[in-house]
């Protein structure tokens, strides 16, 4: 195992944005594929805003997208506790050295770090008043994707707040330091925070971890511009779970968000993603949300599952829409996925494809209900379809196929005039599974039975 340690430390504040996840996939990958070790950290230090709901529902979130952790809740190391509401005497302890080295002073209740330098007052336009200011040091950050990044602190920092709790900056640091932390794998808005931490890191005589900030997402372009926000649609990993997205291609989806193998391979399954991913391929600018992109990247999965898995994950859509339940015909039921299989981009868009398989109260297509009855011949074709098919002793998809030629000859035209009316009387649609196969499934009662009903209703 190498010396690689990484942590992942999200705040239990809301729901978990697609962001979040992605930072938490990165930092994962990045211990695997280097034989290093993945932290999940807690930082709830927030107690206002931290709740036990948005804590539940990121862990829930980690695991549903197959990522795990070495060390964190339920995984505890020698380096916990990994909440660091539980840790303030750590915090306390490293106050004390800042405080004994001359880096800190009160100030309205609230301690801060002593930046170093010379000290000057200055107008400020933000505060609107004369601050003073330091002329430190300037900061290079030698960050694992942007390179050389400089940056200058000019003014000194809570770390302590006027409540007697520690400020984000601080915790951050000290748990970095304490968890032996080598490489800092976050997202770009924390760019500007990373000279407080390198002052810090400094302070504390410790030679700073490494950074590597990715990229922001933005919106999908139909949505506007800018940076992808919790309110926008796609931007929350509990939604790919409602919609019952399958978690690997959610996570596939998740590591092109800014990063890519050299040969732009989109489909990856977890080993190959592990094998592949480097820091020195993670873009610079903004990754753009695609959600196109994403639902391709679902049905590819959905695609290549086997026809049993495939039925597990349908089932929890369609018994959501009470299509079925436990005393659902299994075999019919596989019999019906298979032929949507190839068919059906999502299992949330499946109960509308697929309901009239499994109930007679399914929707009528108003489109393509004007499509079938426009040349005006449509009832006439179910009369003369209708016999052939009720002759029919043997219901497969072959003398299905013979029954539609053998007729098609005899009235000298071809077997496709019928098929439009047909599906669309059994489907209440002009399009889905492939025609024979499709009648095949339903049955022979079932087929004779809405042809009836629909020459009845438009007659």
């Amino acid at each position: 195992m190498s010396n690689v340690r990484v942590r992942f430390a999200p705040s239990p504040t809301g729901s978990t944005h697609i962001g979040t996840a992605r930072t938490a996939l990165f930092n994962w990958l990045y211990a695997r594929r280097t034989g290093g070790v993945f932290v999940l950290r807690i930082e709830d230090t927030d107690k206002e805003r931290n709740t036990q709901e948005a804590l539940d529902e990121l862990i829930d979130g980690l695991k549903w997208l197959g990522i795990d952790w070495d060390e964190g809740p339920g995984a505890e190391g020698e380096h916990g506790p990994y909440f660091q509401s539980q840790r303030n005497e750590l915090y306390a302890s490293y106050l004390k050295k800042l405080e004994e080295a001359g880096r800190t002073y009160e100030k309205d209740g609230a301690i801060y770090f002593k930046l170093e330098g010379e000290r000057y007052t200055e107008f400020d336009k933000y505060v609107g008043a004369e601050v003073e200011k330091v002329k430190t040091q300037p900061v290079v950050i030698d960050d694992l994707i942007r390179g050389n990044v400089t940056r200058r602190e000019e003014r000194d920092f809570v770390i302590q707040r006027s409540n007697g709790d520690p400020s984000f900056h601080f915790v951050n640091v000290v748990d970095d330091i304490a968890m032996k932390i080598t490489h800092v794998i976050r997202g770009e808005d924390h760019l500007s925070n990373t000279s407080k931490h390198v002052e810090l890191f400094n302070a504390f005589g410790v030679e700073p971890p490494k950074f590597a900030h990715l990229p922001m997402i933005l919106k999908n372009p139909k949505d506007g511009k800018g940076k992808m926000s919790k309110r926008d649609k796609g931007a929350l990993i509990a939604e790919y779970k409602d919609r019952d997205f399958l978690p690997e291609a959610v996570r596939n989806f998740i590591a092109l968000l800014g990063w890519s193998p050299k040969d732009d391979q989109e489909i990856l399954s977890i080993e190959e993603l592990v094998e592949r991913f480097s820091l020195d391929d993670v873009q610079k600018g903004g990754a753009r949300f695609d959600e196109k992109k994403m639902s391709h990247i679902n049905f590819e999965y959905m695609k290549a599952m086997p026809v049993e898995a495939y039925a597990n994950s349908a089932s929890s859509a369609l018994r959501k829409a009470g299509l079925i339940d436990d005393a659902t015909d299994q075999d019919y039921l596989v019999s019906c996925l298979k032929v949507c299989q190839e068919k059906i981009d999502s299992f949330e868009n499946l109960p509308g494809f697929a309901a009239y398989f499994f109930s007679d109260d399914y929707a009528i297509n108003e489109k393509a209900e004007g499509k079938v009855f426009k040349k005006g011949d449509a009832i006439t074709r179910i009369q003369e379809i209708t016999p052939v098919l009720a002759a029919l002793e043997d219901w497969t998809e072959a003398s299905l196929e013979g029954a539609f030629n053998q007729l098609a000859e005899s009235l000298e035209t071809k077997p496709f005039a019928w098929f439009p009316v047909v599906r669309f009387a059994v489907s209440g649609t002009n399009s889905g599974p492939d025609f024979l196969p499709m009648l095949e499934i339903l049955g022979k009662e079932r087929v004779l039975e809405r042809l009836k009903k629909t020459e009845e209703k438009y007659a």
